[in-house]
């Protein structure tokens, strides 16, 4: 028997976490690919503790396979090892860079400030890791049944992956595939999606299952654009910006703009060359610098680059705020002054973090643009900024509510997720369609039209799992 269970991502596109079980009873064996936090008010969520809890049996999970290092992939693992899981963590080797200073950032947040116990957590984190390379198989288990699994590039983030599984029980073998997060194609920094040879059934996300995103010259357009015309009556742009992946990918296309256009106009009397660009988030510039050196995983155009002796990631318009007291004197200066800047700031969709200072100060300035370049989750500031921002309303911040009287734009394409097209490429790339596709990770009406996308390419048994 070979069974696939959903703990989360099922009615929302959060708390990914995922089982694959072979055989029953005592001679049942799993693993977990990812575990991950509910973010917004997905899933019928509240926050409270037993959002957190592992809900499910994991006496049988023999090990963890995590995609990606995004919070929403990963930010239960402190639960899971509470609630005994002691089994090895699989991923790939940037992640296994990664993974344990966003696991500090999280614990930092939620569980405790005692620097000695973060240590300890994280020292018992790094000694479970198991860094594999891409395209290489790994056995996980082989008892009464046996799983091999090999980890892919994923175009997500640096370091993610989506998850070949080959699975024995019972003399019946299944190659079973889980998407994880897919990127978008042209994705700066990262190298496009290869389709896998075969999938015979597959788990995959659909967030964006609904729409396609701008192809890579339209958004770098639009962007220019959007710049240009909100820093034209000497305001900040505020862009709220994940720590890993969004705020490299702008990086990376800000300084292609900067040595573009470099003596043109950005606004009055400003040349693109002298514009200011600030990234106030602690997590994103200790990621930014893990990017930098983690530059073999980068693609062929971000590599020729650096061969030319550009620096995408560290240009000399950069500014990184670290201390609390210069993002208070930054937020207050920004908020007082009429200077055009650009200020990319955490969390992505306002949840938290520095970002939520800035909107506080600027939100009711006419002068001032709030960009977004993700997705936004239902119940967050983010969604209710960019539903209600172009109708004049408001939105609740820290209890209070603020006025938005700032633009508010949104750019689809530097979404680090795969568009509709993308995803349909994605299955229609391998070689014999799966007989039976799972939809997971987005709201209901992007499962249905991607169901529909899918069902158009054959007669494939597509599911959209409730629970």
């Amino acid at each position: 028997m070979i069974e696939i269970n959903h703990h989360g991502a099922t009615t929302g596109v959060t708390g990914s976490c995922h089982e694959l079980t072979l055989g029953s009873g005592t001679d049942k064996s799993g693993i977990l690919i990812d575990c991950g936090l509910f973010q917004g008010q997905e899933e019928g969520r509240d926050g409270s503790a037993s959002d957190l809890a592992i809900g499910f049996p994991i006496g049988h999970i023999k090990a963890l396979v995590v995609t990606h290092v995004h919070i929403d992939h990963v930010g239960r693992i402190p639960y899971l090892l509470a609630a005994g899981f002691d089994g090895p963590i699989y991923c790939s080797q940037p992640s296994a860079i990664m993974l344990p200073e966003i696991l500090e950032d999280a614990l930092k947040i939620g569980f405790t400030r005692d620097r000695r116990l973060i240590e300890k957590f994280l020292d018992l984190i790094r000694s479970r890791l198991v860094p594999l390379p891409y395209n290489q198989w790994q056995r996980v288990f082989s008892d009464h049944s046996s799983l091999d699994i090999r980890l892919q590039s994923a175009g997500h983030i640096l370091g993610s992956a989506y998850i070949e599984c080959d699975a024995v029980s019972d003399g019946v073998g299944e190659r079973i595939v889980f998407s994880g997060d897919l990127g978008a194609s042209h994705s700066p920094l990262l190298r496009d999606v290869v389709s896998p040879e075969r999938a015979d059934r597959l788990v995959i996300e659909s967030t964006y299952g609904d729409k396609n995103h701008e192809d890579r010259e339209g958004r770098r357009f639009r962007l220019k654009s959007i710049l240009k015309h909100a820093l034209a009556d000497g305001g900040t742009v505020l862009i709220p910006a994940f720590s890993i992946g969004r705020t490299q990918e702008l990086l990376y296309e800000l300084e292609g703009l900067i040595h573009q256009f470099g003596s043109q106009p950005v606004a009055p009397e400003l040349p693109w060359r002298d514009l200011e660009v600030v990234v106030d988030s602690p997590l994103a510039a200790d990621f930014t610098r893990i990017y930098r050196d983690l530059k073999p995983f980068w693609d062929n155009e971000a590599l020729s680059l650096v061969a030319k002796g550009r620096h995408p990631l560290s240009f000399e318009q950069l500014t990184v705020i670290d201390s609390h007291q210069d993002h208070l004197n930054a937020v207050e200066y920004l908020a007082r002054s009429h200077r055009p800047c650009v200020v990319l700031a955490g969390s992505g969709m306002c949840a938290g973090g520095r970002v939520v200072n800035y909107l506080k100060a600027l939100l009711g300035d006419t002068r001032n643009d709030v960009l977004f370049v993700g997705y936004q989750a239902a119940g967050t500031p983010g969604r209710d900024i960019l539903s209600y921002g172009p109708k004049g309303g408001w939105v609740e911040l820290d209890g209070e509510r603020y006025t938005i009287q700032a633009g508010v734009h949104q750019v689809g394409g530097y979404s680090a997720h795969a568009g509709q097209s993308d995803l349909v490429r994605f299955v229609s790339g391998i070689d014999v369609l799966p007989r039976e596709i799972r939809l997971v990770h987005g709201d209901t009406s992007a499962k249905q039209a991607l169901r529909k996308c899918f069902q158009s390419l054959g007669s494939t048994d597509i599911i959209i799992p409730e629970h």
